[in-house]
Formats: C-alpha cells, structure tokens, sequence
C-alpha cells in the first residue's frame, strides 16, 4: 500500500464516472494535483472543469502526465486504453478506484451500502441524514444528492458513507462498520457468471464487517441464513416479521408519510418528500443507521423531510396537475418495476409512457425476457438502441430483443433522432386529448443527455410547465 499522504500528482482514466469523480473531488479538497480522461463530455465533467481540475477526451499517450504519481482507473475502461497500458507497462503506481477507496476509508468509521440495486439512493439519504443532523460524516456516494449538488463532502467527523459498487468485486475492498445490503438481485453475469456466485460476492461483502459491527440486510434476501453477523437486522417495507418496518404509510401529492417500528422503538409521522413506495424502504435504512448511531429522532424526521432525493432517481423534472415527467437510473428488470410501480401507483389516472434505453449488450441478452415483462405494465413504451458503455456488439443481441418479446400493443424501437421527431408530432398533439399523462425516461447510457431536448419540445406546446 502506498502512502497517500505523500502522493502530490494524481491521474484518473475514466474521471468523469460517478465513483471516480467522488474521489477525484477528495484528493481535489486535500490539495492534489488532479486531472483525468474521459471518453465524453458531460455535465459531471464540466462540474470538475469548474472546480479546476484538467479533464481531456481524447486516448492520446501525449496527453498523459509523465510525471503523476498515482494512476486511478475504473475497471470500465477496456483494457485496450493507450494511456493505461502505458502507465502499465512503465511501471507506474496503477490503482483501480476500489483499491484506492479501501486505501482512503482505511482508518474510518465506514458505513458501506451495497446492493444490485437501491445502493445510491440509500446511500444518499444515509449521508445526507448524518450531515442534516449534524452528525457529520465524509461522502462517497454514485449518484448526485440534489440537497448538495455533488456526490462528495467532507466533514472533520472520520466517518465515511460509501456506496459499496458490486460490479469486479470492488466492495470486497472495503471494510465497514456498518454493512447494508439492499438486494441481491442477478446482474453484472458478465463479471460472475451466475446468480449464485453473485450472491456469494455478496455473503463475503458482509464477512468484511468489522467485529462489533452493525449488518443491516433486506427482508427475505436469498441466502439470508448465510449472514453471520452477531449484530443483524433485517428491514421492509411492511412485513412485520423484520426487525425494522414501515407501518400506517398514506401518499399525498407525490410525497409519503408512515411510521417506523422496530423492537422497543417507533418514530411516527416520518414524512418523505419522493415519489414511489420502494423509496420509504430505503428510506428505513437511513432512519436504521441514524437510530442506531444515536441521532435524535426529531433530527432524523427533519432530515427525512428535507431529503430531495438523488439525481436521476424517480427525478421529477415536470411535476404538473396534469403532466409529469420523471428521469431515471433504472437499468435492471428490477429497478424498471419499482419505477413503473411507483409512477402508476402516484399518478394512477394518468397514461404511463416509458422510453427505455437498455443499458449493456450483455444484460440485454441476459434480462431481455424479465425487460419485456416488465415494460408491459406501461401503457406505451419506447426503446432506444442498447448503449454498449465497455462492450462490444454481441450478434443478434439488439434492442428488437426485447421489443419482439412484449405482448403491449403500443411499442416502437427508434433512434435518438427519431424520438425527438416522434416527441414533437405525435405525442405532444395528444397531450390535449388525455386527462393526464407521466412521461418516464429511464436508462444508464446518455438517455439522459436527451432530456432536456424533451422538456423544450414539451414547453413548447404547454408554456409554462
């Protein structure tokens, strides 16, 4: 291990992905010498520029620093990257951001959240419950917290929450304090293979759990009795048979409002202020952990009511009587159910449009039954081409997939460009005719670059939204 105290001029590859410019941004505040690559710009990326660190895009050897003294990479980028394979083959301190995470949390307090899915936004109310409070804790998460506008903070308190990333094994780097694990769920077959070795990725996730430590563990997990913590509990959302749930849960205008019980323990009137039901429950882990740390329960009620949620994640961007439109993260079966569910469920009288852009040649060929099944429970839907991120075209496995696996009667595959057109000449001119409509666009690739585009064509036709 190397001393990070002494490191003064640090390289990332793949600066512009949410783990890493978390960490880019620590070394930033402690006064390194930070700059990176990134394939594309994006508005991660210009937020970095803006906080003077050096960003390029171009895989260019003349653009690497001969003089850095760390070099950073995420395990996304192919192993066919010029400026990695040089640093590499010139003997230069080469790191995945994992190890470098499990350098930096090595002398905290950590509270570390892993799952297949749910991780982000658990980790962002965790995080923004201790900070809300006072607590005070230092931030690692994979998503931006709209309370701070970043996915970074620091507090002189030497406790961390990480959000714990599943895919290469990275969380097994870390050690926490407290574990949570909200799913387990198959994904990342890519890197596992199968489900079951998945799941075991995950028991040993919870064996790094310091002695004395807190696992806190979805309700009903596969493999549960393999958790062997001597301090478990376990949350739902309405089960009464886990350690900690919700109870009297009432919806009003978007936003929830419950109890939460737990042995010898109840917090009444929580209000939080997001859309769908899975968020209550992930609301429990944070409302958990802040019990458990010793916060008050006024306080955590306050932060609760003050939490606004993650970027990206059931994020409103129109929230109108008779219009909604949300953007999402979702890229698993999994993730798109709790979405479709909560936007149907919040705003029942309204026509559901999904545009979903799958994410990943390799889930798409491994989820494309579970992607169709769940898609059909919106009432339109639209899919964009596969995003490949890190991969290759896998022959045969296209978008047409999924679509030629649905029974829903109104389903398209269009590209980018023609989304926008179908956008402007078709879906806005109904808008009139329908007592309400929530527009849903959800997806890990650059679905998200076209939202704005959207939101123009639609205030066009409904100024004022």
């Amino acid at each position: 291990m190397i001393d990070l105290n002494n490191i003064k001029k640090i390289y990332f590859i793949g600066i512009g992905g949410i783990g890493m410019s978390a960490v880019a941004r620590y070394f930033k505040f402690h006064g390194k010498d930070v700059s990176g690559y990134d394939k594309t710009e994006t508005a991660l990326t210009k937020e970095l520029v803006k906080e003077k660190i050096v960003v390029h895009y171009q895989d260019d050897i003349a653009l690497a620093p001969k003089d850095a003294e760390l070099i950073v990479y995420t395990p996304a980028v192919s192993k066919e990257h010029s400026q990695l394979g040089y640093y590499q083959q010139n003997d230069y301190p080469v790191f995945k951001r994992s190890d470098v995470l499990g350098m930096i949390t090595s002398s905290s307090f950590n509270i570390c959240v892993a799952g297949t899915h749910g991780k982000t936004t658990v980790s962002a109310m965790v995080a923004h419950t201790l900070r809300h409070s006072d607590f005070g804790c230092n931030a690692f998460l994979g998503g931006i917290a709209v309370n701070y506008n970043t996915n970074f903070w620091r507090h002189k308190r030497n406790v961390c929450v990480v959000e714990a990333d599943e895919y290469d094994r990275s969380f097994l780097k870390l050690n926490p304090d407290i574990a949570v694990i909200t799913s387990m769920d198959a994904d990342h077959l890519d890197i596992y293979g199968t489900e079951e070795s998945m799941q075991d990725a995950f028991i040993d996730f919870s064996k790094k759990l310091k002695n004395g430590g807190l696992l806190l563990t979805k309700y009903g997990l596969p493999k549960e009795d393999r958790f062997q913590a001597k301090n478990h509990l376990t949350y739902s959302l309405d089960s009464e048979s886990a350690d900690v749930y919700a109870s009297n849960i009432r919806m009003f205008q978007g936003s929830y409002e419950f109890d939460v019980r737990k042995k010898g323990w109840i917090l009444k009137d929580v209000v939080l202020n997001m859309g769908g039901r899975h968020n209550v429950e992930n609301a429990l882990v944070a409302i958990a952990v802040a019990h458990h740390l010793g916060i008050e329960d006024e306080k955590i009620k306050d932060a609760i009511h003050a939490f606004k949620g993650v970027k990206r994640r059931f994020e409103y961007v129109v929230k109108h009587p008779s219009f909604v439109f949300i953007d999402d993260y979702a890229h698993h079966p999994e993730e798109l159910r709790a979405l479709i569910t909560g936007t149907k469920s919040l705003f029942s009288g309204m026509k559901c449009t999904v545009v979903f852009q799958p994410h990943l040649f390799t889930r798409t060929r491994d989820f494309a039954d579970g992607f169709a099944e769940v898609l059909d429970m919106a009432d339109e839907v639209v899919l964009l081409p596969i995003y490949p991120a890190r991969e290759l075209p896998i022959e045969g496995v296209t978008s047409e997939m999924i679509l030629s696996k649905m029974s829903n009667s109104s389903k398209k595959l269009l590209s980018k460009a023609e989304l926008l057109k179908y956008i402007k000449d078709e879906y806005v001119t109904n808008l009139d005719l329908l007592p309400g409509h929530a527009l849903v666009m959800a997806g890990a690739g650059d679905i998200d670059a076209m939202v704005q585009a959207v939101r123009d064509i639609i205030e066009r036709k409904i100024p004022g939204l």
